[in-house]
């Protein structure tokens, strides 16, 4: 089976830009209400995920400053506690589920590591479950 059966593409995924701050990332986890999203580079590179304990730990090392300067802190200075792995277009379904045992979700990029989606754990196991059903 193609991992792509499984993908929710980049436009339906909530995702940040490494150059967002605190505030911003906060405005898109609170909007879309996730607890851990991918960070993007400019180029639309995977660079990594944050989750909201990250910003948590970030602002109490930073609990010296003013709320303002806090919050308009980036998001790439923070200290991130998982880069969840990624897998590529061609990878197989092995490769999905050992990610997915770890992670809430899988990262998918192409050969460039450019972005295109997320595999969530909950959709492989939705699979999973209908397939065992169906039995």
């Amino acid at each position: 089976m193609n991992i792509l059966f499984f993908l929710t593409p980049k436009s339906e995924v909530a995702y940040v830009y490494n150059t967002f701050s605190i505030r911003e990332t906060m405005k898109v986890m609170a909007e879309k209400k996730f607890s851990c999203i991918p960070v993007l580079n400019s180029n639309g590179e995977y660079v990594g995920a944050i989750s909201e304990g990250d910003l948590l730990w970030g602002i109490d090392s930073l609990q010296n400053r003013d709320r303002d300067e806090i919050l308009e802190y980036p998001i790439s200075k923070l200290n991130r506690k998982n880069n969840y792995k990624t897998v590529r277009i061609e990878s197989d379904m092995e490769d999905l589920f050992d990610g997915a045992i770890n992670q809430n979700f899988v990262p998918v990029v192409d050969d460039s590591h450019i972005f295109i989606g997320i595999i969530t754990r909950k959709a492989i196991l939705k699979y999973c479950y209908g397939e065992l059903k169906d039995k």
